[in-house]
């Protein structure tokens, strides 16, 4: 049998996700690839979509977007990428139903991982890097990047957060990370000493930031929150600076005065993976998923793991991936 986690309508993940059995999947069709999941992440985002699910009492939609695995058949006619085969290990994104026990997915979303990397690294190989790699051309975007520009982003600790400060460091941009507690702010410090952190644990800290920044302009912000802290971001940027938000954790709405925008030229863009796959060229994509893993092999050290847990112990897997204060990535072993 093939354990799956499934939903059939909208409302909290933890009530409405839901582990079926159904067949173990035949032979692989032409062009597709059967995979042995072996983990796979829990992901805020995965979790946003269930929440917002429309349907009620609908058919059960399959759960999750990225996995790793182990190749158990290549149907006829499929192309591969380079290391893909029988028998290695990979990761597949974007993979609708990848909480399963067992993948059918097409070859072209399947992906070779290094031997350098762990299964841990694996299941985390794909969706937070390549965020990474989208938010860093979106600030590579704006002329004064990588020259006299800074860039400030907030959720700085999260796992995303950490692989942008890592990006940030091997590509020489100017980066000031924004954390909510003091004891996030040390946490990170250990982690990239050379990037200034600042907490928003106590009033004042945008002038903390602007006081890191020493008078260079704060030129583009990276904000998965949104709400009033987004408001105050949009405060420290330069004219013509640019917002990007690429979550929604907060519940209140952004509120900014037109007169904002038309005095000081800001950009608000919004940007998300599912944009990234709707948005990019197969070029771009293949490209992009390069430049992933080799973030994967730059900081594997990043790629922690918060714990990881059972099927049988789903409920808990999704309550500690929104954890407050969470350090790395949830995973699940379907085993």
């Amino acid at each position: 049998m093939n354990r799956r986690v499934v939903y059939a309508r909208g409302g909290l993940p933890a009530d409405v996700l839901t582990v079926i059995e159904e067949p173990e999947p035949a032979a692989p069709g032409s062009g597709q690839v059967l995979i042995r999941t072996t983990a796979f992440p829990v992901h805020p985002g995965d979790l946003q979509a269930v929440a917002a699910y429309p349907g009620k009492d609908a058919q059960p939609v399959p759960a999750g977007v990225e996995a790793t695995g182990v190749v158990e058949a290549i149907g006829p006619h499929a192309r591969v990428a380079p290391g893909v085969e029988v028998g290695g290990r990979v990761t597949v994104f974007p993979q609708p139903g990848a909480w399963s026990q067992w993948i059918v997915a097409n070859a072209d979303v399947v992906v070779a991982v290094p031997d350098e990397l762990s299964d841990e690294v694996a299941a985390q190989m794909l969706v937070n890097p390549l965020t990474a790699v989208m938010l860093r051309r979106e600030a590579e975007e704006h002329q004064a990047i990588g020259y006299d520009g800074v860039l400030v982003q907030t959720a700085a600790g999260s796992s995303v957060g950490r692989l942008v400060t890592g990006t940030c460091e091997l590509h020489g941009l100017g980066l000031i990370n924004v954390v909510r507690s003091d004891r996030g702010a040390a946490e990170l410090r250990k982690r990239f000493p050379d990037v200034p952190v600042v907490s928003t644990e106590h009033p004042g800290w945008d002038d903390e930031v602007l006081g890191a920044a020493a008078g260079r302009p704060v030129s583009v912000a990276f904000d998965p929150i949104g709400g009033k802290l987004a408001e105050s971001l949009l405060d420290l940027l330069t004219p013509g600076g640019k917002l990007v938000s690429y979550g929604q954790i907060a519940q209140e709405p952004i509120s900014v005065h037109a007169s904002k925008l038309l005095h000081t030229s800001l950009t608000l863009r919004g940007k998300n993976i599912g944009r990234w796959l709707s948005e990019v060229s197969a070029e771009r994509r293949a490209s992009d998923v390069a430049a992933a893993k080799l973030i994967a092999l730059a900081l594997k050290d990043q790629f922690e793991v918060a714990a990881t847990y059972g099927l049988g112990a789903l409920a808990d897997a999704v309550e500690h991936a929104v954890r407050p204060g969470k350090v790395g990535t949830v995973l699940v072993s379907p085993w």
